[in-house]
């Protein structure tokens, strides 16, 4: 089984496919914030961010799969970005179940001075909402859950493949030519 996704991680298709999905998602994320009128709060924001640092992360891999570096920088990035994206949205989740006037987000975001996105791209990452509000849900679960489960997702996608990396894949011997 390991074999399978060692090679499933060494496929360009693989990593377009990974990228296109966070893509997918950060589209909607857009769509519900300009289309549909939903306020993002800060942690939504932070999702966002982790959500990007995954679409960066099947970038790299498809530049080139079979390079070992690009393709364990890529996992890295990914893994990473899953890992804090999954803290992320429990946190947030805390935030909607617990309502409680300590237990609150922050208004503004607080992205390092070298890389103020609130600033450069205001309508994509400046917050108004409230972390506590749940505006929108599907089959009885909020977005935040929603985003749990796929940041879930995506953290068993990466250690899997992260695991399989250690798996030697042995090339077909041809005895007789």
């Amino acid at each position: 089984m390991l074999i399978f996704f060692k090679n499933l991680s060494m496929k360009r298709s693989t990593w377009i496919l990974l990228f296109i999905s966070a893509l997918v998602l950060e589209s909607t994320a857009l769509y519900f914030q300009h289309g549909m009128g939903l306020n993002p709060c800060v942690m939504c924001i932070y999702e966002r961010v982790a959500i990007l640092g995954i679409l960066f992360s099947g970038l790299i891999g498809c530049i080139a799969p079979k390079w070992l570096v690009l393709r364990i920088l890529a996992l890295l990035i990914g893994l990473g970005s899953a890992v804090k994206g999954l803290l992320l949205a429990i946190k947030h989740l805390d935030y909607q179940i617990n309502v409680y006037p300590w237990n609150q987000c922050a208004m503004v975001p607080d992205f390092p001075q070298t890389l103020p996105l609130d600033k450069w791209f205001p309508n994509i990452f400046m917050p108004s909402g409230s972390c506590s509000d749940i505006t929108w849900s599907f089959l009885g679960f909020s977005m935040v859950q929603w985003i749990i489960v796929i940041f879930a997702c995506y953290f068993l996608f990466f250690i899997i493949l992260s695991i399989s990396q250690f798996k030697k894949v042995r090339k077909n011997r041809m005895l007789f030519r």
